[in-house]
């Protein structure tokens, strides 16, 4: 029998809920509703979803304070997040990803668009098919092990950081636009906005620290990881 990822829909309205889980239903997912974050994380605790439909407006916490949790926690970190939200302005899309959500979709929302959606962050979830190990000036990513070093200390790199990161790592001193890094790292990228890119290499940034130098910002072009960083980097 064909494994059906579980899909966790953390959403205070049944109506919309149910809806949700019929559509996944029928599309060959196994959908768990949870009304609430503490109903959530029972759920959580009980059985580790393939993905999590995430409501920004929730009784208590907020999805936003719940992604950031969720992120925080070694357990939880690495599921893909998708917010669902009614607000559509930029700034609250950016605060969404900010808190570790790995996407966003505004209602209403069509079912394709949901599954599409949904589809693209467990591609992105999926393993590289490559154990390569590759370093650039004293930077190291093993792909095999998924662990990440700078001048042999460990970094916390989060999984669409971490294909980012592998990616500009293959490709050394090439300048990549963000429609080509939403191309080759995202793959299907037709509902993305190039913005989401900006917001993952901030996240990148943070969690290489002392290294972050290295990841530059060319502007008007894109970004480029360098052996050689430029003395003072514009952000």
């Amino acid at each position: 029998m064909k494994y059906q990822p579980r899909v966790l829909i953390v959403e205070d309205e049944s109506a919309i809920a149910e809806l949700i889980a019929v559509n996944l239903r029928h599309n060959g997912f196994q959908p768990t509703w949870a009304e609430d974050g503490a109903s959530a994380q029972r759920e959580l605790d009980a059985v580790l979803p393939d993905v999590i439909l995430l409501d920004w407006m929730l009784p208590g916490q907020s999805g936003v304070s719940l992604a950031r949790k969720w992120r925080g926690d070694a357990r939880t970190k690495a599921i893909p997040i998708l917010m669902l939200t009614a607000r559509g302005d930029e700034p609250d899309k950016v605060a969404g990803l900010d808190a570790g959500a790995d996407d966003y979709i505004t209602k209403p929302f069509s079912t394709q668009e949901l599954l599409a959606r949904i589809r693209a962050v467990l591609r992105r979830r999926a393993p590289e098919q490559v154990s390569d190990s590759v370093t650039i000036g004293e930077l190291t990513l093993d792909a095999g092990t998924y662990r990440v070093t700078f001048q042999g200390a460990p970094l916390k790199v989060g999984p669409t950081e971490f294909k980012l990161l592998h990616y500009l790592m293959k490709h050394a001193e090439r300048v990549h636009s963000r429609s080509q890094l939403l191309d080759k790292v995202w793959g299907d990228h037709v509902f993305i906005e190039e913005r989401t890119v900006d917001v993952h290499v901030k996240r990148l940034r943070e969690a290489l620290g002392v290294a972050a130098t290295m990841l530059e910002t060319v502007r008007g072009a894109g970004y480029r990881i360098t052996a050689q960083p430029q003395v003072s980097i514009q952000a």
